[in-house]
């Protein structure tokens, strides 16, 4: 990790640069020059007839205009003192690679290619001031900069929302900032095709537009409000100008052979069974996929993808290839018919339809390769055979990463548990923009790292490197679309540029705090929650109590109430010394100051009942994917999230009851037990089918105290969570055994009728 200098903040009308940025820099050190003084005569020169450092000169000008108030003059005579000097004479294999050199008379920005430039203004821009009054001085440093990876990508999803273009320039425009240099531009699925094909005009006259979307997630409620557009292939030029001019690559995804319902409802002769089909108004996958037997379709592959290759310089087109559902063709004459032909059978652990898909994926990849272009796709083009020359995105972990790189192909690492946006990114959920559902919190993604440790050495040049996702079924807005990418964003761009060996995540969040003003003057929204209190809960089933700690990235003091009154400077201080202990239901409110400006408040309820920290086993383990911190989940005194039951406060039990055997310690005596159950059952979420309850004093013999049998559940159920609570007269025990029975597999009523059910559940109360 670089050295950093630690510049101080304006003094006497004097503001100070700060090279404390993000990405971090490789290498900085001091010199002994007199620093350099920037104010309305400064000049910014290049050199004579080059026409992209000329258009660079000109970002930096409107950068520094943005912060003085001055537009400086563009000058090609480079021999001028108070000048921003930008060249392309530093010798680096790498070519985005640069070198900035200050002193008293100059700053020089030196770059192995104009791209390297461009990258040296984004560092001399992230180091001005958030405002200063007509002049800016710059210590005098040495500078020596590249990224670690060459590809850092943002991809963005305008399928189920669609985003004018002047929001797709503000979203190339911040990726540029934080030198991101691959826009992945989600273009079709189900729910909407966006992107001009002259050739086929039903695309865009009926797949771009759906009749309505769904409210929420698996209600079975619609907002009734037509949802569409698209871009035309002028507009989507003018994007890739203004992409181009800022040195990222434009990567199409035409999604093939699932999520092509907005296809098959324009063009319904595509399909295994030929309609009727809509555009999709519900997220999810569909069952309806371009019929692989049908010759017509290849036609059509080969006349769209003539148009994006015509269209986009990029050297990829991604095909998607993700989550195709294989029913379809397995009932399809046309599709069964090419499965002779082929003479697929399934083998090597590869099933029919997987062999289908294969050869689809690589009969397309050949249309592409004949353009002169390649094919990116999602890890699942591995399943049946890998197309030969093809690029692996891996979002369902690093595993398919892994293996491609092994077998000789690229790779790109987008894992979802690390950076796909389209989650929570504060545990406080309930108070947060309504999203998918799973918590990736920043410091999550900053500690990703996408070279797999496993991978031999030999093979790490595969690893091209990686990028964050952002699916948009949950934003409506691009308010929502940029809350959502920043700060995760810029977390994963540290690491792909500074690729820093030994992370420090509070001192990343220091740069990036100051950097945050950035984003705030330039319209950006952006999650602040980073900079907020933060907690770490300790339900110790020991002493039975809960242990909360507190803390701030910048060790700011932190003042909090327990009494629900909101917070202030007069409230009680915090003791990092040692946590605050949770005896009686309360709501804890905390916030901190810097530079006077107070935070946003902390907010934890607890509501405690006499199995509150108190031992608790569990029978059957919850599913893994729902397990997070265990059985004391159900005892913490925190009521799960009414938002989503995927981010760490709701346990889920695949197909088997839950059983809890809670240890009171000591005789005591209660009234009711309850807890609550999250339904959804389109996302197979069922209430329990019996709720029993049993007590002992020895924990050898126990007695059956209660049971209530509930009805069966014969239809679907909108997401809601149910209390289920016990009806029985006051007595008295140590051990209390709570049984909910599990619906176990979903009824035959059920569209995924034999597949496991599960039984979601959150606090345990005993009172």
């Amino acid at each position: 990790m670089a050295s950093l200098f630690l510049a101080c903040s304006h003094k006497d009308n004097t503001f100070t640069a700060d090279y404390n940025i993000v990405p971090i820099v490789q290498n900085i050190k001091n010199n002994t020059q007199q620093p350099f003084l920037l104010n309305k005569e400064t000049k910014i020169s290049y050199p004579s007839g080059n026409k992209q450092l000329e258009t660079i000169a000109g970002f930096l000008s409107e950068y520094i205009k943005q912060t003085i108030g001055h537009k400086l003059e563009i000058t090609s005579d480079t021999n001028s003192k108070n000048t921003i000097r930008l060249s392309t004479n530093y010798t680096n294999n790498n070519t985005e690679a640069y070198i900035i050199k200050v002193n008293d008379s100059q700053i020089e920005i030196n770059g192995a290619s104009e791209a390297g430039v461009f990258y040296g203004i984004q560092t001399l821009r992230k180091a001005l001031p958030n405002q200063a009054e007509k002049e800016v001085q710059f210590p005098g440093v040495e500078i020596s900069d590249q990224p670690a990876y060459k590809h850092r990508g943002v991809h963005l999803d305008v399928s189920r929302h669609f985003y004018p273009v002047s929001f797709i320039k503000k979203y190339i425009d911040v990726m540029a900032m934080f030198n991101m240099n691959v826009f992945h531009w989600h273009l079709t699925d189900d729910q909407g095709w966006r992107i001009e094909i002259k050739k086929y005009p039903e695309l865009t006259k009926i797949g771009s537009e759906r009749k309505q979307t769904i409210i929420g997630r698996h209600t079975g409620e619609f907002d009734n409000t037509p949802h569409g557009g698209f871009y035309t292939q002028e507009e989507i030029k003018d994007v890739i100008k203004y992409a181009s001019d800022r040195y990222i690559t434009i990567i199409p995804e035409i999604d093939i052979p699932g999520h092509t319902l907005a296809v098959l409802a324009s063009y319904p002769n595509l399909g295994c069974t030929g309609g009727p089909y809509e555009v999709g108004c519900e997220w999810g996958i569909y069952e309806d996929v371009l019929c692989a037997g049908n010759e017509d379709t290849f036609t059509f592959l080969e006349d769209v993808m003539n148009e994006v290759a015509d269209l986009f310089p990029s050297r990829y087109i991604h095909i998607g290839g993700d989550e195709c559902l294989k029913n379809r063709w397995l009932s399809c004459p046309k599709c069964q018919k090419r499965i002779k032909q082929l003479g697929l059978k399934g083998s090597g652990g590869h099933s029919v339809g997987e062999e289908l898909q294969s050869y689809f994926i690589s009969r397309v990849e050949k249309m592409i390769n004949a353009k002169g272009k390649s094919i990116i796709g999602w890890d699942e083009i591995l399943e049946g055979g890998i197309a030969p020359n093809a690029t692996i995105m891996s979002w369902r972990g690093t595993e398919g990463g892994v293996y491609a790189a092994n077998a000789g192909h690229d790779v790109i690492m987008t894992p979802e548990q690390s950076v796909y946006l389209d989650y929570y990114q504060s545990p406080d959920v309930d108070n947060e923009p309504y999203t998918f559902g799973w918590l990736t919190e920043l410091k999550k993604t900053y500690s990703f790292d996408p070279m797999p440790k496993n991978l031999p050495k030999e093979k790490q040049g595969h690893i091209l490197g990686a990028q964050v996702n952002v699916w948009t079924e949950y934003m409506p807005s691009t308010e929502n679309v940029e809350y959502m990418l920043l700060p995760r964003m810029c977390a994963l761009s540290e690491t792909l540029w500074s690729n820093p060996k030994e992370k420090d995540y509070n001192n990343f969040v220091t740069r990036l705090y100051r950097i945050s003003k950035k984003l705030d003057k330039a319209g950006y929204q952006n999650c602040k929650q980073a900079y907020e209190v933060q907690d770490s809960i300790d339900v110790d089933t020991r002493s039975s109590e809960i242990k909360l700690y507190l803390s701030t990235f910048d060790n700011s003091p932190i003042y909090y109430t327990m009494s629900g009154k909101e917070p202030t400077k007069d409230s009680e201080l915090y003791n990092r010394e040692k946590p605050i202990t949770i005896k009686n239901s309360t709501i804890l409110k905390a916030v901190t100051y810097r530079n006077n400006e107070k935070s946003n408040v902390y907010t934890k309820e607890f509501i405690t009942n006499k199995a509150t920290a108190k031992s608790i086993i569990l029978k059957n383990a919850p599913d893994i994917k729902y397990t997070f911190k265990g059985a004391s989940t159900l005892v913490d005194g925190q009521e799960g999230a009414a938002s989503s039951y995927r981010t760490g406060s709701w346990l889920g039990f695949l197909g088997y009851d839950m059983e809890a055997l809670i240890d009171l310690k000591e005789e005591t005596s209660f009234s009711s037990v309850s807890t609550n159950i999250f339904i959804n059952t389109r996302g197979n979420l069922f209430p329990p089918k019996s709720f029993k309850l049993y007590t002992s004093s020895d924990n050898k013999i126990f007695t059956q105290y209660y049971r209530q049998d509930f009805a069966k559940v014969d239809h679907h159920i909108a997401p809601e969570i149910i209390t289920k609570s016990t009806d029985i007269k006051e007595t008295k025990a140590r051990y209390v055994k709570v049984v909910l029975e599990s619906e176990g597999t979903l009824p035959l009523w059920h569209e995924k009728k034999g597949e496991k059910a599960f039984l979601m559940i959150d606090e345990i109360q005993i009172r």
